[in-house]
């Protein structure tokens, strides 16, 4: 790979539109992006989706793109009329089944492949120990360190058996903040201690069995770091993650455009520190001016050595490694074969004992 390509490779973009416009087309020929992410915006039905993703696929001819979707079931879900769009996972935190957790994350990716989405963006890992916190909530399994590492690794192997890229998030925890990311940088000012012993147990659980990926949260821990935000913290992403937790995966950002970021740094700058902290992949969801910008800016750190060559190739290796895993051999999703995945019977019926058992279970609390 030329230097362009190898760092095009760290980027996962977002776009607009329901099919690959001229100019997306160029962007990809001229940036060779890594993945790409997918939206509501993106998807109109599952044959739609279909033809997006293999129409994606042939503008990479050289490495299959990641293309990734949020589908974590309840609020965050990205798929239109048609899939099996199942609970959140405070749903299957009150099944308490390991079973059935992952046999609905298994359902996801069945589907998920069958219209040729390879990644999923979930679990979330995060604990929902904060009643305050706008952004968590629901989409945490339960405030249990236990039963979020027996749950989201049910979760992790249930898509990642089925050729689905898992992304354990928001390391090291965004469950304990009271704002969101999004709209404003959140603190967590807990322990070092207490983040070891309860925010960063089903990471380390995940980490210990497999977990392809791991996303970064756009939250600032000042015992961890005082300075930065974990996205952009070489003592989160490096020291924590890589040399302390052990993590030989690839690891992402969440988008980099998100105000807990843009507020505090330009998105060249944002870009390049990330990467120097430890991110593998770079995730801007919408924004083309600072996409090209943000691609441009590590390019010129990468050629004028800001950024050494070993840290480069780290980042292609890993990446590389991730789509040998999964989408090698990659096949074109069959347009045929849709119709008997996608909200199939089996997966209705899955998804109403998941609904039975929690509200079973909820009487049974009463």
């Amino acid at each position: 790979m030329t230097l362009r390509e190898k760092v095009g490779q760290f980027f996962m973009l977002g776009f607009t539109g329901a099919s690959v416009s001229r100019d997306l087309a160029d962007l990809l020929a001229a940036y060779r992006p890594g993945g790409l992410i997918l939206f509501s915006r993106n998807l109109e039905t599952p044959a739609q989706i279909v033809r997006l993703t293999n129409d994606l696929q042939k503008l990479s001819p050289q490495t299959p793109l990641l293309i990734a979707v949020d589908q974590e079931g309840g609020r965050v879900s990205r798929l239109p009329a048609g899939f099996t769009v199942f609970p959140p996972c405070s749903v299957l935190g009150q099944c308490d089944s390991s079973e059935l957790a992952y046999a609905a994350a298994a359902a996801i990716a069945v589907e998920l492949r069958a219209v040729g989405i390879n990644m999923n963006l979930a679990p979330v890992l995060d604990l929902n120990t904060n009643p305050q916190n706008p952004i968590i909530g629901d989409r945490a399994f339960s405030a249990s360190p236990v039963q979020v590492c027996e749950l989201g690794l049910a979760t992790i192997a249930g898509l990642q058996d089925n050729k689905v890229i898992a992304c354990g998030k928001h390391f090291p925890g965004h469950g304990d903040t009271i704002t969101d990311s999004h709209k404003e940088l959140p603190v967590v000012s807990a322990s070092v201690e207490r983040l070891h012993e309860v925010e960063l147990r089903p990471f380390r659980h995940a980490i210990e069995n497999n977990l392809a990926t791991i996303m970064s949260a756009h939250v600032l821990y000042p015992a961890l770091d005082a300075r930065f935000p974990a996205t952009l913290s070489a003592a989160i992403l490096t020291v924590l993650l890589r040399d302390d937790l052990r993590f030989k995966g690839l690891t992402l950002t969440d988008d980099l455009e998100m105000h807990a970021i843009l507020d505090h740094h330009g998105i060249e700058e944002a870009t390049t520190l990330a990467f120097q902290a430890g991110a593998d992949m770079l995730l801007i969801c919408q924004d083309r001016m600072r996409q090209v910008a943000a691609m441009e800016a590590l390019h010129n750190a990468v050629k004028d050595g800001s950024i050494p060559e070993a840290r480069v190739e780290a980042s292609v290796r890993r990446i590389a490694h991730v789509k040998e895993r999964f989408l090698h051999p990659y096949a074109p999703a069959d347009p045929a074969g849709v119709k008997q995945v996608v909200g199939s019977r089996a997966h209705k019926d899955l998804l109403d004992t998941i609904l039975q058992t929690s509200e079973r279970r909820l009487k049974a609390q009463v």
